[in-house]
């Protein structure tokens, strides 16, 4: 009999839908959504082909259970109750970390001294100790406290997902590469359209809509924390990647551009998209992006501007917005998506957005701007 979970997928608000939309891709469904996170339901082949395949998650966990816990007393019968044997071995570790949002217990550190000692009775009990050594393999254990409801979950991915791999060094103020990937997809890539950042920073936007393109699983070259999981059979994660690899396209005509104003930006970009497999399909370069030309094709601009948080003032970024309405000017027939916290962007950068996407990048709350339709003249 196939063993069924119950899987959480965490996101950076906002990226919900995408990542529901790709779970139900992979062929899992979905049984709860809410704000930053997604549940369905997988086998244990699901915990290998969504780790690798999963663009916009930050972590995928194996939920154990779900109950009220206004109260101590209640927050550890609920814990106790729960078959953490099914995972944790007699040496395991499980060190256990976790978030409370509008509930009555909201210190973390007492509902993770709850949690522990909740599960290190029922382990205990269950393997006849008194001592638990935790020298094993490691298990970590996430709570989350939502008015009064407690989760208990067991993270398989380990770093986080938005951590591909192939970005050890970065500029400052990087872009996280599941919002990045996110942007890419919002903007619609297409093979007989020019992708253009001309903010490229690490060149992440870039590397993200090429993998999107090339169908490369953002996970495919490393390694997640469930893989020491015996729950999991190795020749279930050689599966999972059997056939990603298969699901490669990488015969595709499309192309982007990623320049910056910074030649060490360009060069840590060159990088990153050696590493990740794409370098073919990007092209770098060093530009200043309120002087780039049309070249005259079909092209997209999407992009992630300074905004006046590490890298520029604010007044200093303001001006930027305002010139790169001017600059933007040149490509009127061109699509262009832009990231920012500002809510009055589009009074600087002086033309009405078609659409407006609420994002976060990391804690930051942010609007994609999108301006998709041509602009008319004597129109903005």
């Amino acid at each position: 009999m196939t063993t069924m979970y119950e899987y959480t997928a965490t996101c950076l608000f906002g990226l919900e839908g995408l990542l529901g939309e790709e779970i139900e891709a992979l062929g899992y469904k979905r049984t709860q959504n809410m704000d930053g996170r997604v549940s369905f339901l997988g086998d244990a082949a699901a915990c290998a082909r969504c780790n690798i395949g999963l663009r916009y998650a930050e972590r995928l966990y194996i939920k154990l259970g779900e109950f009220h816990a206004s109260t101590f007393d209640a927050l550890f019968e609920g814990t106790k109750a729960l078959p953490w044997e099914n995972f944790i071995g007699k040496n395991d570790i499980f060190p256990v970390t976790g978030h409370a949002i509008k509930s009555t217990l909201f210190s973390v550190p007492d509902c993770q001294k709850i949690i522990k000692k909740a599960i290190s009775v029922r382990l205990g009990q269950k393997y006849g100790l008194t001592i638990l050594p935790e020298t094993g393999i490691k298990y970590r254990i996430e709570f989350f406290l939502f008015k009064d409801n407690a989760s208990l979950m067991i993270d398989t991915s380990g770093t986080p997902l938005h951590k591909r791999g192939y970005r050890p060094e970065s500029v400052a103020a990087p872009i996280r590469e599941t919002l990045a990937a996110a942007m890419a997809k919002l903007a619609r890539p297409r093979e007989d359209v020019l992708l253009w950042d001309p903010f490229c920073g690490s060149g992440t936007i870039a590397i993200e809509a090429a993998l999107q393109m090339c169908r490369i699983a953002p996970g495919i070259q490393r390694t997640f924390a469930a893989e020491a999981y015996p729950q999991f059979a190795k020749t279930t994660w050689q599966q999972a990647r059997e056939e990603a690899k298969d699901n490669e396209c990488r015969d595709t005509a499309f192309a982007v551009n990623a320049s910056d104003i910074d030649p060490e930006c360009v060069e840590i970009a060159k990088n990153a998209a050696k590493r990740a497999g794409v370098s073919k399909y990007i092209r770098f370069f060093e530009a200043d992006a309120l002087t780039i030309e049309n070249p005259g094709c079909r092209g997209t601009i999407v992009t992630n501007p300074p905004y006046g948080e590490r890298l520029m003032t604010l007044t200093e970024s303001e001006e930027l917005y305002r010139n790169m309405g001017k600059s933007f000017e040149k490509f009127p027939m061109w699509q262009i998506y832009i990231l920012t916290p500002h809510e009055k962007f589009t009074t600087l950068y002086g033309r009405r957005a078609d659409k407006i996407r609420k994002l976060y990048n990391g804690m930051i709350p942010c609007y994609y701007y999108q301006f998709f339709k041509p602009v008319q003249k004597g129109k903005k």
